[in-house]
């Protein structure tokens, strides 16, 4: 056991954050040194419950001390847990109630155009990010996490999940690599995770490894809840195992490619042409499409770039994609209207249906619209566009039930 220890952020810069430090010590009880600007207003509460927490972890002789940048309970909850682990090598869970409206679940084919990353050690970026409305929000514990920060990550992205409202979007979490990353499932998936990131995959088995971790965690916490997963290709060896990547699992719902590694892996440049990725990106399209998932691109890295933004959207959309990541909330908007079908392609997709309808309540072989022959597969992308266009209400339910019927005798 070391006697003293650190955790959070502090400084100029920081917002919505603490930094606790914790020094034990063999006598005199406990004294807390709080530094917040908001120290007149709320200094009372937070003193309060830095001593709740410290006498459940049976602290009696300690002097802590709190560099406050706003933080909110759950932060400082957060913080103050990590630094105890700091101290004693482990810590019990400290957990802040769920919020009612935290609880819900997702479906498998519900769409995913946009999904926002999030670093799993920032709370400032996590506190408003459900009104930016994105389809998922993904907190994440690998990339923009430091090595040496991922513990007191776990446990913040952990209240988060219990205490951050998102609006509804697809609560998300980026879990590591490897051991690392079974790890973090033990923190998250209790706390009604949708869904689970699992980054740079490049076997089947990974899948199934942590597939059968989300299973013990769930046992154990005795919970039935479907959690579901969505593998991230990263590299030239998941490339080439994209299809038995796509399928190792039912709770399979999508699959990713991440072009900065992958473009590293092979040994160039990535460019926004993408030349250099239209091999791996189709060949992710198609996996996924074989597999009945989702595709989903990488994250376009300039977020100043919006023009260059909509132009990459529209060439991913027209390869097959189904979403891409974001890193920035101004490119969800930008990214939701690409992936979206317009109004000409909804009135289109209508007319081809209609005349599809037309042919065979006349019982006629050949379906025309204009000059223009229509056949199956053309009919079959025309009931896609409308079906997304009901799910995205810009479409009533009259089509619901038309397309619904159709396709029951089809």
């Amino acid at each position: 056991m070391i006697r003293s220890a650190a955790a959070g952020n502090s400084g100029p810069r920081v917002r919505s954050d603490c930094e606790v430090i914790l020094e034990l010590r063999d006598s005199d009880g406990i004294t807390i040194d709080l530094r917040s600007r908001v120290k007149v207003m709320y200094g009372k509460s937070i003193e309060d419950q830095c001593r709740e927490i410290l006498r459940y972890y049976c602290i009696e002789n300690a002097n802590l001390i709190v560099n406050d940048s706003g933080a909110l309970p759950f932060v400082i909850a957060a913080r103050l847990e990590a630094v105890v682990a700091k101290v004693f090598g482990k810590a019990k869970e400290y957990l802040p109630p769920m919020l009612p409206e935290n609880i819900y679940y997702t479906a498998m084919d519900r769409f995913r155009f946009s999904r926002l990353y999030l670093p799993g050690n920032n709370p400032s970026l996590m506190m408003n990010a459900g009104l930016h409305s994105a389809d998922g929000i993904i907190l994440d514990l690998e990339d923009s996490v430091a090595p040496d920060r991922k513990e007191e990550a776990r446990i913040l992205v952990r209240n988060a999940l219990r205490q951050i409202s998102f609006y509804g979007a697809e609560r998300m979490v980026r879990i590591n690599q490897g051991e690392r990353g079974l790890g973090d499932l033990r923190y998250v998936i209790p706390h009604n995770v949708n869904l689970i990131l699992i980054p740079k995959c490049e076997y089947a088995e990974e899948v199934t490894a942590v597939e059968n971790e989300i299973a013990a965690v769930l046992k154990r916490h005795e919970l039935s809840s479907t959690v579901w997963l969505m593998p991230i290709i990263e590299s030239a060896m998941g490339i080439e195992n994209a299809f038995a990547i796509a399928g190792a699992s039912k709770n399979i719902t999508s699959i990713g490619i991440g072009l900065e590694d992958y473009t590293s892996d092979i040994g160039v440049q990535r460019t926004i042409e993408g030349r250099e990725s239209f091999y791996a990106r189709t060949r992710i399209v198609n996996a996924a499409k074989a597999a009945r998932i989702q595709p989903i691109d990488s994250v376009f890295s300039d977020v100043g770039d919006m023009e260059g933004l909509m132009q990459n959207v529209l060439v991913s959309r027209s390869l097959g994609f189904e979403g891409m990541g974001c890193i920035h909330p101004r490119q969800i908007a930008v990214i939701q209207k690409g992936f979206s079908p317009s109004m000409d392609e909804i009135e289109k997709a209508k007319n081809i249906f209609l005349a599809y309808e037309e042919a065979c309540l006349k019982g006629l072989g050949v379906v025309a619209l204009g000059t223009k022959m229509i056949d199956p597969p053309v009919v079959s992308r025309a009931q896609k566009t409308i079906n997304l266009a009901i799910k995205l209400g810009l479409l009533g339910e009259d089509w619901k039930e038309s397309i619904s019927k159709d396709e029951k005798e089809n």
